[in-house]
């Protein structure tokens, strides 16, 4: 399947400041617009279903034109093969889950290989719920049923406005492995709008980071991205971290853990069982979370000790901290430490030494996706 653009131009004055936006995006995956609020993350979403026509506009789909203030060209919702998924399900009360569903499935284009109602059902585990009335749904199976739903419309293009905002910890991580197959199992690109870093980290194959006043600071794929400057400034420190790659080489139901190898060493996490051995995952480690030593500990009750050479050592004079680059095969690794624990152990660029992570630190917390 050929990868589709979306090319967006848009210059929209506020208040106290423009949003000046100039990208062309290839869909594939899913793509997050990332930023504080404010930034224009949602009314860019807005510009490209139509729901928005203000400002200096030009967006094409393809090489369609969608939207161009200046030649007066607008091609309304409802023609563009778009599907939305807004915070708020909008489902409709009066009808069951299968009624909602074959809502859309009736008014459906006739495309191509079309998703069909089995597809949906099966891929969002819906088929307990088709008899029931959405107000007796959770949030998370609400925005399940309102998901598949939205896939029924046929969209070439998905369009994600901050669908888990709404949700608690346990409904947001029920919904999120069904958010990011969608691409994989569906061939529907998306686009994620999202304020939440680890939402972000979980579902998004690139990021295109939004400055405070609506301008693009940084755009890449999720582990390029979430190391660059730019991306500090708006997490701070305390969320700073990295992201690793991993394979999956045992699963313990017993004691419910995952076991990884990373570069040659073994790590563990709390059992993830949707994960299969050899499945490569990413995590990300956020730099609080690991300890540093200059021997292998023992007796204690972290289970991940990682091997590994001291590359950089990033000392904050203005605080109390020191940030510690560690290489691992061929990737890196940071922990967050107090500049007297590296005067106290003698640490040096260069020196090997030991990265301990607590297992707690792969948990719901911080997440967790597949890759390709």
């Amino acid at each position: 399947m050929s990868v589709k653009t979306l090319t967006l131009r848009v210059r929209l004055p506020f208040e106290d400041h423009t949003i000046d936006f100039k990208e062309s995006i290839p869909l594939s995956g899913i793509i997050a617009l990332f930023g504080p609020s404010g930034s224009g993350k949602s009314t860019l979403l807005r510009i490209i279903a139509g729901l928005e026509n203000r400002g200096n506009l030009r967006l094409t789909f393809n090489g369609e034109v969608w939207t161009d203030t200046n030649a007066g060209i607008f091609l309304p919702p409802h023609k563009r093969p778009i599907g939305m998924v807004f915070q708020d399900d909008r489902l409709f009360t009066h009808l069951s889950v299968a009624g909602n569903l074959e809502f859309a499935d009736k008014r459906s284009p006739t495309v191509e290989n079309p998703i069909t109602m089995d597809q949906v059902i099966e891929a969002l585990d819906l088929l307990t719920l088709l008899n029931k009335s959405p107000s007796t749904l959770s949030g998370g199976e609400k925005q399940r049923v309102s998901l598949g739903r939205t896939l029924l419309t046929q969209p070439e293009l998905l369009l994600l406005d901050e669908p888990l905002s709404a949700l608690d910890i346990r409904r947001k991580a029920e919904l999120l492995p069904f958010l990011e197959k969608i691409p994989r199992e569906f061939g529907v690109p998306a686009i994620f709008v999202s304020h939440a870093i680890d939402e972000v980290a979980r579902l998004a194959d690139e990021v295109i980071l939004l400055s405070p006043d609506g301008h693009v600071s940084a755009r890449g794929p999720i582990p390029e991205i979430f190391d660059t400057q730019e991306m500090h400034d708006f997490t701070g420190k305390f969320e700073a971290g990295t992201f690793l790659q991993a394979t999956v080489t045992a699963q313990d139901a017993n004691f419910q853990i995952t076991t990884l190898d990373f570069e040659g060493e073994v790590m563990r996490m709390p059992m993830v069982a949707s994960l299969n051995i050899g499945d490569r995952i990413r995590l990300r480690i956020r730099a609080r979370d690991v300890a540093v030593a200059i021997s292998r500990p023992e007796g204690i009750s972290i289970r991940n000790t990682i091997a590994a050479t001291i590359s950089e050592i990033k000392a904050e004079p203005e605080t109390a901290f020191a940030e510690i680059i560690f290489t691992v095969g061929t990737q890196s690794l940071r922990a967050r430490i107090t500049r007297q624990a590296v005067d106290e152990l003698g640490l040096k660029v260069g020196q090997e030494a030991f990265a301990l992570i607590k297992s707690v630190s792969f948990d719901r917390r911080v997440m967790i996706s597949a890759l390709g």
